[in-house]
């Protein structure tokens, strides 16, 4: 059987303070809230059960939200007691999630937004194809330290015309 490309359905990102996580991805980035900050607790509930499963036993609580994107993709956020900011936001030589990516085709305006709520620019805005498509890409961070890329346009258009020159 040959396999087909399935969906992306979200990613969980952990972070230091849920609240403003929440704010910070759904009034600036337009992210819709599906679930509010919830407490969950180790206990034998289904969904205490579960993240035992995946976290091992002690955990003893967490605090989830659920948002999404425009285009159905889940953020769910996590913000676990004892949580610690890494020493290196952008660790790319460790295996791993390296980054995701936002798109909007305004990039410039969502950048201001971003730097306006504390978030930080990890490079210049740069082109794919200048003076040929009006591809742009940009590096930031969130008030948290997490690492993603905005783009200007969809990654399947970004990369089709093949090979960087």
């Amino acid at each position: 059987m040959t396999p087909f490309p399935r969906t992306f359905s979200h990613i969980g990102l952990s972070v230091p303070d849920l609240e403003a996580a929440v704010k910070f991805y759904s009034e600036v980035l337009g992210f819709y809230v599906i679930m509010p900050p919830t407490e969950i607790e180790e206990d034998e509930s289904d969904i205490g059960v579960m993240c035992t499963d995946v976290f091992g036993p002690g955990w003893k609580k967490i605090r989830i939200a659920h948002l999404a994107t425009a285009d159905r993709i889940g953020f769910e956020l996590f913000e676990f007691d004892g949580n610690a900011q890494p020493e290196n936001n952008l660790d790319y030589r460790r295996h791993g999630t390296f980054h995701f990516a936002i798109q909007d085709p305004d990039v410039e305006g969502l950048l201001e937004r971003i730097l306006a709520a504390g978030g930080k620019q990890r490079m210049p805005v740069r082109e794919y194809f200048p003076g040929e498509k009006p591809y742009r890409m940009v590096y930031v961070e969130d008030p948290f330290g997490i690492v993603f890329e905005l783009y200007s346009h969809s990654y399947e258009l970004t990369y089709s015309a093949g090979a960087y020159s």
